[in-house]
């Protein structure tokens, strides 16, 4: 009954939302670009595939070390890549090009998904992380298709809403042929609101795997170099949300009465804010040097990240990284990039979209906490000027990595000895 109800409005607010996908797209083409998937129409392919699914841009590369790892281990495997943002389409194509298919994911109407499911009849359906959509689960699973969700994870917040609506959430639980779960409590929270005990795995988090190649490495460097000119104490604030690159650029300015020559490298999370983000750098009284212009940090204030697919790379170049999306209550973001470098992580008090991994950072002895632009401050000032603890801190938060890797294998061979 629900499930028909969820339906019903959802064709109801089919017109809306494509009104709302044209507007979009007046200022950003590339939000309305190929509208035909969304409506199930996908370009028709040869042979069936393995579809894989990421929301977004950081489902996206939570995604790539999975699907390199498939290619690697059945190079004629086709793999289709789909994604709800453009951005998350763009960062696909611009890890893999030519090597996996692409398409926007249908709405979630019976309608659009059925088409969609005609056209590209997928072997196999992997999810990432905690995406249930209940058309795209509950139509693959009559045609057949075995139905993985990846990388799972689950906050106590999110097991709260889906317990109550009890009633949708079981029957999908139950379609699915395997919870590949991030965690003992991840696992624990799917079982209670519905998982089937024999489809739950703890794989640990394909997170972990995150590689950082030589080649990344030298790029890094590189850029550090020719930026900076000289040397200064840099920081990354990466992911940043509405509301959080105020208490940043607040944090940063209390910093330079103390450290006048420290850089702040500041990336929004997402693309269509970086010029409002450059406008309140400005506003703020800060110098401003632009990544996406080619133009240099030396003796400027703050360095915007304004490109797509860098942002791996730009934690290379830093002394001390800030995981954004936690300053806020947006959950936070993913910490082990910064970790993989051996940067020293500092994060906000809303970290439940990671909780598990940030509870093992801490742990460790490799995590910073703050509460505010004040303590961000202080903490930023305490550790530039204590180099040996930056150090041991990173050192910390590298051992972590290192010490939890080997998801990804535990998860390509699951997925390969299922489909």
């Amino acid at each position: 009954m629900l499930h028909s109800l969820y339906s019903f409005c959802f064709r109801l607010a089919l017109p809306f939302v494509m009104l709302r996908l044209w507007w979009l797209g007046r200022k950003a083409p590339q939000t309305r670009a190929n509208w035909q998937d969304r409506l199930g129409f996908a370009p028709r392919f040869p042979e069936p595939v393995i579809w894989v699914h990421a929301v977004s841009v950081g489902e996206t590369i939570a995604a790539a070390p999975l699907v390199k790892a498939l290619l690697a281990r059945q190079p004629d495997l086709p793999v289709l890549m789909t994604a709800m943002t453009a951005t998350g389409s763009e960062r696909a194509r611009a890890l893999f090009g030519e090597r996996v298919h692409y398409a926007f994911s249908p709405y979630d109407t019976p309608g659009a998904v059925r088409r969609f499911l005609d056209r590209v009849r997928p072997r196999a359906l992997v999810i990432m992380e905690t995406e249930l959509w209940p058309n795209m689960i509950r139509l693959s699973e009559q045609r057949g298709i075995p139905i993985f969700l990846i990388n799972a994870r689950l906050s106590e917040r999110s097991a709260l809403g889906y317990e109550r609506v009890d009633s949708l959430v079981r029957p999908l639980l139950r379609d699915l042929s395997w919870v590949a779960a991030q965690a003992e409590e991840d696992a624990r929270r799917f079982l209670r609101i519905g998982a089937q005990p024999e489809s739950v795995s703890v794989t640990g988090s394909i997170k972990f795997d995150v590689e950082i190649t030589s080649a990344l490495r030298t790029q890094a460097q590189d850029l550090r170099r020719s930026l900076l000119g000289e040397e200064r104490p840099v920081w990354i604030a990466a992911s940043t949300h509405i509301g959080e690159d105020e208490q940043i650029l607040a944090a940063h300015q209390a910093l330079l009465a103390t450290h006048p020559e420290a850089l702040l490298v500041i990336v929004p999370r997402h693309p269509e804010r970086f010029d409002a983000v450059a406008e309140l750098v400005q506003a703020s009284g800060l110098s401003l040097a632009r990544r996406s212009r080619g133009e240099s940090a030396n003796g400027c204030a703050v360095y915007l990240g304004d490109t797509m697919g860098e942002l791996l790379m730009l934690y290379g170049m830093a002394d001390l990284a800030l995981v954004a999306g936690s300053l806020i209550e947006r959950g936070g973001h993913n910490p082990l990039e910064p970790a993989a470098w051996g940067v020293p992580v500092l994060t906000g008090p809303h970290v439940f979209n990671f909780e598990t991994i940030y509870s093992q950072l801490e742990a460790g002895g490799a995590l910073t906490r703050v509460e505010d632009s004040t303590s961000l401050a202080l903490a930023l000032e305490r550790l530039i000027a204590a180099p040996e603890r930056r150090r041991e801190l990173g050192a910390n938060a590298l051992a972590v990595v290192e010490a939890n890797r080997g998801a990804l294998n535990r998860v390509v061979e699951g997925i390969v000895a299922r489909v």
